[in-house]
Formats: structure tokens, C-alpha cells, sequence
């Protein structure tokens, strides 16, 4: 029980960055706290913090002992919420995954319905649009269009997807509007995401299809998909956009869908999460919430 308390207090100050604030949490004093962490660096034959006046700063050994600290706590957490299920009790932290411009339009909104109907549920959201981090970081769920080669992964579908071509109003008063794709050579493009897929643009009308392989040399790139929603806004260019991305922006008229007859192959929208974790009453709460949400907000088909 002490060594688990140690873990604890060593968690609370690597995410508060201090053992005096991760004490005062825990009820310590900076002497008490102070002995416990030196015991577990004892215990364990290795220094976790380079310590300083002013902070702590993990060792490279304390960043790897903190991610399995980390999912030892959420276990026991998902224990205790086990439990406790039989009583309907939902409450603790949720870890939610998201590409950065999906998270903050969609999902970020409807956190905060959830957190109304259930209060003692606290949000996590991680935005990143980057795959590499589903395994290695401690996350619940992540929200993500279509699936990764990953089998450790259970995917459960939420939605219909596609991306669809967009600009600004503006530019394409400038530019002319396109009717077939092989005339996009004569645009300015924006890409974002994994250069390769992202830069290939796949579209199909009934059945034909078109591929347009974007121009790099002369295109805005970013790997952050809420800057490409921006740059299409303020009128640099043609984006391919998934359709939850700019659905808001489409209804206020900030960006106009460029040949709508033409579109990607659907990609859903799925929710993953680890096969061999315990899926805890607030996750499986988040997971009904969404798949209820998604139904009730998506797109009319061929919007």
C-alpha cells in the first residue's frame, strides 16, 4: 500500500509538475513527500526526476516508468468502476483521441453535452492528427475516419464519412469554378495530413472516377487539419475536407462545396479503442453518447 501511495504521489507530480503541489493534493507535507518519493526511487534502484529549485524534470527512465504507472492506476480505477457498475456509477476520466480540426468543431461541443448529463465524468480531448500515438498514449477512445492497420485495435463504426471539395466564396469569385477534375491542375491546392493519400485525390461521380495528383511543389501543406480548414476560409486555395470537418462552414457560407457531384469513397467514422482493456462504465456511457449524436447529426446524404 505505501509503494502504491508512492506511485501516486510520483503520477501527481510528473502532471503537476512539482512535488510540493502533488503533497498539498495527496494531504503531505514537502517533507513527507519528499521521503516517499526517495523511498520509491530507492525501491526501484533509479532516479525518475532530475530535481531543481524551480521544477522537476523527468528522467528518461521516470518518462517510462510514469506511462506504466499511469496504466496500472487506470486499471485499478477500472476496477474499482467494475464494481461498481451494478450501481450505475459513471464517473472518472475519459480519454478522447481526435484529428485536431474534427475534435474542436465536432466533438469538443458535444464533451460538453456529456459532461451535463453526466457531471462526475471529467474530459480528457487529445488532438493530434498524427496515427502514432493510439497505442503508446493513455487514451479510452480514439475518434478516427476509417481504420489503422492495427489488430490490437477493436473498431467500432459511428458514422458515414466522405471528403468532399471546398473554398472559400471569395476565391472562387477570383478563380472560376471547376466542372471536372482534370481542370484542378489550373487551382491552388491545400493539403494536409500523411503527404501520399492526402496528396491524391480520389473522386468519384456514379461511376466514373478521377485521380488528381496534387501538385506539392506549388501547394500549402500543413499536417494539422484545423490550419488547412482555415487556409480554404481565407481563400488560398482548393481543399479536400471531410464533410463532418466543414459542415458548419458550408451552413454559414465561409466555404462552398467545389463540384459537389463529386466525392471520395466513403471512409466512416469509427471509434477504437484496446482489445485487452477493460472498458469502464464512463467509456461505454461516452460510446452510446456518440453513436446517438452521430445519428442524429449526420449529413443528409449527397450533402
Amino acid at each position: 500500500m505505501d509503494n502504491l501511495e508512492a506511485i501516486r504521489l510520483f503520477v501527481e507530480a510528473a502532471e503537476l509538475g512539482g512535488l510540493s503541489a502533488a503533497g498539498r493534493k495527496l494531504g503531505l507535507s514537502p517533507a513527507a513527500a519528499s521521503a516517499r518519493l526517495l523511498k520509491l526511487e530507492s525501491s526501484l534502484a533509479t532516479r525518475l526526476f532530475e530535481r531543481t529549485t524551480r521544477q522537476l524534470r523527468l528522467t528518461d527512465e521516470g518518462r517510462l516508468y510514469l506511462q506504466h504507472c499511469r496504466l496500472a492506476l487506470q486499471s485499478l480505477d477500472d476496477a474499482r468502476a467494475a464494481l461498481s457498475a451494478e450501481k450505475k456509477e459513471i464517473r472518472g476520466k475519459v480519454r478522447l483521441s481526435a484529428t485536431s480540426d474534427f475534435g474542436r468543431h465536432v466533438l469538443n461541443p458535444w464533451l460538453d453535452e456529456f459532461t451535463r448529463l453526466y457531471p462526475q465524468v471529467v474530459p480528457a480531448l487529445l488532438l493530434s492528427d498524427s496515427l502514432s500515438h493510439l497505442i503508446t498514449d493513455d487514451v479510452d477512445l480514439v475518434i478516427r475516419f476509417g481504420v489503422p492497420p492495427d489488430s490490437s485495435l477493436i473498431a467500432r463504426p459511428l458514422a458515414a464519412n466522405h471528403r468532399v471539395l471546398c473554398a472559400a466564396p471569395g476565391y472562387l469569385e477570383r478563380k472560376g469554378v471547376p466542372t471536372h477534375p482534370n481542370q484542378l491542375s489550373d487551382f491552388d491546392h491545400i493539403v494536409s495530413g500523411q503527404s501520399g493519400w492526402s496528396s491524391e485525390w480520389r473522386l468519384q461521380r456514379e461511376d466514373e472516377t478521377a485521380l488528381f495528383k496534387v501538385p506539392l511543389e506549388a501547394a500549402r501543406e500543413t499536417n494539422d487539419g484545423a490550419v488547412a480548414r482555415q487556409w480554404a476560409i481565407d481563400g488560398h486555395g482548393i481543399a479536400l475536407k471531410s464533410i463532418w470537418d466543414i459542415r458548419a462552414d458550408l451552413a454559414a457560407g465561409r466555404l462552398i462545396r467545389v463540384m459537389p457531384e463529386w466525392q471520395t469513397a466513403e471512409t466512416p467514422v469509427y471509434a477504437l479503442y484496446p482489445r485487452n482493456r477493460y472498458l469502464a462504465p464512463r467509456v461505454r456511457a461516452l460510446l452510446d453518447f456518440l453513436s446517438e449524436r452521430f445519428q442524429q447529426a449526420a449529413p443528409a446524404k449527397g450533402v
